[in-house]
């Protein structure tokens, strides 16, 4: 596993080693507007988890999820600490919060 100091520093490597789409978390799933794709926690693994913690400032906390399909689909989440316990599944909510530990 790799370590990085800043969000913009996971995410540039990340990009050079495939993780290139960007997914957004929706209610029973992860949604990637550039392919048109949404899927759903069993369609998909989480293969790195970075978190950062704000120095200072509690909202600067975010977490970095690297995605890979089944189907081969490769890239990031980004998400504010607890952000995705808004209107989500619990099945969604079980894999984000295990990839974490």
């Amino acid at each position: 596993m790799h370590s990085y100091e800043t969000v913009t520093e996971a995410l540039n490597d990340l990009s050079k080693r495939g993780f290139t789409n960007s997914f957004n978390i929706k209610a029973k799933g992860i949604e990637c507007g550039e392919l048109n794709l949404t899927l759903l926690p069993d369609d998909f693994e989480i293969a790195e988890v970075y978190r950062f913690e704000g120095n200072s400032n509690p909202d600067d906390e975010e977490v970095v999820y690297a995605i890979e399909s089944k189907d081969g689909a490769k890239g990031v989440i980004v998400d504010a600490f607890g952000a995705y316990a808004d209107d989500i599944s619990s099945e969604l909510i079980s894999k984000l919060r295990y990839s974490k530990k």
